[in-house]
């Protein structure tokens, strides 16, 4: 897919700051705030468009992210998509250390789970898994794949370590969509994006040329 994205012009790093936490925000409490009939009937369609995507990109080794703040549930699908086949492992991933990569670790239906420091999920045993292919939240999301997520870098910081990079498809509601996420030199863009609407490979490169003209104007 294809872009050509005109990204407003924003007189500073700090202008271009706030411009994101306030897009963050109020794209998160939108999303918080769907009806429980609409998110059922949007995730069942995401469900059903993921489907088809995997079974494209063929992975057998898949991390995704336990729910928060609203975000679509894939808890229910992924154990769906476990006891399809039994050669295939799930994981989710966990800061291991502070301003670090993150680690990937086990998860399996019915496994013990432990929390991290922001009350999240996450697999209580130590087996690490290094998957094929990253389910990735997003709070908001662009034409070219790029993304905000809660500011922490984490996403980020993991996918520019690991080697090889993971195959990154982007899971959210439409209502996260924007013409720009004023993309940054360390964002990681998505390779797919994945909402009720369906499933579509990204292209960095218009946005890319566009925020580097922006930072010139700047």
């Amino acid at each position: 897919m294809t872009s050509s994205l005109l990204v407003p012009h924003a007189q500073s790093e700090a202008e271009i700051a706030a411009l994101r936490k306030n897009l963050r925000s109020a794209r998160i409490a939108a999303r918080e705030a769907l009806p429980e009939h609409d998110r059922r009937r949007l995730t069942a369609r995401i469900e059903s468009h993921l489907d088809a995507l995997l079974a494209r990109l063929a992975p057998t080794r898949l991390a995704f992210c336990w729910p928060w703040r609203g975000e679509v549930d894939l808890v229910p699908w992924m154990n769906r998509w476990l006891a399809a086949d039994p050669a295939r492992q799930a994981a989710l991933p966990v800061v291991l250390t502070p301003a670090r990569p993150m680690g990937f670790l086990r998860w399996h239906p019915g496994a013990p789970m432990a929390k991290d420091h922001h009350g999240i999920p996450i697999p209580g045993g130590d087996e690490r898994i290094e998957p094929e292919l990253l389910l990735v939240p997003l709070n908001v999301f662009d034409a070219a794949g790029y993304r905000l997520g809660y500011g922490g870098g984490y996403f980020d910081r993991t996918l520019a370590a690991v080697d090889p990079k993971p195959k990154t498809v982007g899971v959210a509601f439409e209502l996260a969509r924007a013409d720009t996420t004023w993309p940054q030199a360390h964002d990681q863009p998505m390779d797919w994006i994945v909402t009720e609407t369906g499933s579509r490979q990204t292209d960095t490169r218009d946005t890319r040329a566009a925020t580097r003209e922006n930072r010139m104007r700047g």
